[in-house]
Formats: structure tokens, C-alpha cells, sequence
């Protein structure tokens, strides 16, 4: 039988061409033998059975195919928190984190999260003020089950209300903020991306119509019927974005108010509020 240490050297050696980790293949090992990192510490010369070697093998395979760890684990670490994920979702990325740290920078007690997809802005949002009350959106029933899981998983279900609908329409309240990360990819570009987005992310997820703006056009329109006064709306966008998403708003009568760059130096979050003059 293969020891610990052999398992993941031979993993490594498969996976080069995916860049996959060390960390990653480890969880991979985890995941199929239910050991944790401490056993692998304290003993890498342990023999792994042969059937823990067969379940490692096909995790492997998966992820030879370039579907993601975090879509083989079937959860994912955003802001410091694990969230449950399944095809029906957005595999959440780093880059969201700067949506929920300029959100939070204005306190809002009342948030409406418009196609939240795993549930991870207003979830976080909701855990990180523990007096806020929220209410989460999105078209896909199954991607409400989804949040609603999470919701509970992180504590924050009594104080968060689901809809099924697309954007504003099953909303009837106003709020503090209204926040979201809308598809934005232009639609003929989604075959170009990544294997690991264009074959597992959703495409309901990605794409935003034929220049990526159909979603903040819908937005825009309709927003300031949900804002209490001073209400703030906060977006993730995508790169080369800005000027675009911005004049968008400026139609509307929004101004904007802040804009945040990501760990990349890319500015990939826009709060607007309401323009009275």
C-alpha cells in the first residue's frame, strides 16, 4: 500500500499542468480518506487502503479535467468563512471580498443582495453586522437552497429573508443598501475563459448580455424605487468596466461615490447614491 507522502508526490506530478497546489492536492487526500492535516503531519509514512487510493485517484482525475478543488470539496473560504457550493452556484472569488469590505465601511442595517447566488455578500454582510436584517435574491430556485443552506450553516437565517425572482421584482422593501455581483461577462466571450469557469461556473452566473451591462442597466433602472433616502448601491464590476458602469448610473441620476480596488490593483467594486441635485 502507498503511504501519505508517495500519494501526494504522485499527485503533484499529475496535476503540474492544472497548477494545482500542494495545499490542494492534501485536500484532495483529506477529502477521500478522512484523515486530517495533523495525521498527515505526525505520520506521512501511514499506508493509505486500497479503496482511499481508488476515491484519491478519481478526485485527482477530476481535477486533471480542470474543475475546480473548491468544486470537488464542494465548499469554498471567502472572508474567513466555508460556504457550501454545488453546480447550481458561482464559485466565489477573493476579488467579491472588496465589495464586503467597502459595504461594510457604511454600516447598513437593512440589505438587499440582487442574484445572490451562494448567499456569500449578504451572508457575510449579515455576519459581520449582527444587528443588519437582509433580504437575498436570485432567479435560480436551486441557488436559493443553496444560500438558504449557508444562511443557516453561518447563523444569519433568522435574519435574512429569500425571494425568487428576477432583480426587483417580488421586492416590495427599501433598504440601506442594495448590493450585488450581476453576471458582467459579454456573452461571445465566454468560451475564451478559463476551463475552470466556462465548463463549471453556472453560465446564468456569467454571462450579462452581448456587452456585459445588461444587468447593470436593470439595476440602474429600478433602483432608487427600493432606497431609503442617502441609500447606497453597491456593484461588483468587471475590468475595463468603470467608465461604462458608471455613465450607466450617471443616466439614472446616481453619483458615485466610491470606487475599490481589488488585491490586483483592478477597481472591482462602485457604490452610487442617489443624486437629489
Amino acid at each position: 500500500m502507498p503511504t501519505v507522502k508517495q500519494l501526494l508526490e504522485e499527485a503533484r506530478s499529475k496535476l503540474a499542468e492544472t497548477e494545482t497546489s500542494s495545499l490542494d492536492a492534501r485536500l484532495l487526500l483529506q477529502q477521500a480518506s478522512g484523515l486530517s492535516h495533523a495525521d498527515f503531519v505526525a505520520d506521512p509514512e501511514a499506508k493509505i487502503s486500497a479503496d482511499v487510493v481508488e476515491q484519491f485517484e478519481a478526485l485527482v482525475a477530476r481535477r486533471m479535467a480542470y474543475e475546480p478543488v473548491s468544486r470537488i470539496l464542494g465548499q469554498r473560504e471567502f472572508y474567513g468563512r466555508v460556504f457550501h457550493l454545488t453546480p447550481d452556484v458561482l464559485d466565489p472569488r477573493a476579488d467579491t471580498e472588496t465589495v464586503v469590505d467597502t459595504c461594510l465601511k457604511y454600516r447598513p442595517q437593512r440589505i438587499l443582495d440582487l442574484g445572490t447566488g451562494s448567499g456569500i455578500l449578504a451572508i457575510t454582510l449579515l455576519a459581520e453586522l449582527t444587528a443588519a436584517k437582509g433580504v437575498a435574491v436570485d432567479v435560480s430556485a436551486s441557488a436559493l437552497a443553496v444560500a438558504k443552506r449557508n444562511a443557516a450553516i453561518h447563523g444569519v437565517a433568522e435574519r435574512l429573508h429569500f425571494i425568487e425572482g428576477s432583480w426587483f421584482s417580488n421586492v416590495k422593501d427599501r433598504f440601506d443598501l442594495i448590493v450585488s455581483n450581476p453576471p458582467y461577462i459579454p456573452a461571445g466571450d465566454i468560451a475564451g475563459l478559463e476551463v475552470e469557469v466556462k465548463n463549471y461556473d453556472p453560465h446564468l452566473a456569467l454571462a450579462g448580455g452581448k456587452d456585459g451591462l445588461t444587468c447593470y442597466l436593470a439595476i440602474a433602472e429600478h433602483a432608487l424605487a427600493y432606497l431609503e433616502p442617502e441609500g447606497l448601491v453597491a456593484l461588483e464590476i468587471g475590468a475595463g468596466q468603470l467608465n461604462e458602469v458608471t455613465e450607466i448610473f450617471a443616466q439614472a441620476r446616481f453619483e458615485l461615490v466610491e470606487k475599490a480596488e481589488d488585491l490586483g490593483g483592478h477597481v472591482r467594486c462602485l457604490v452610487f447614491r442617489f443624486a437629489t441635485k
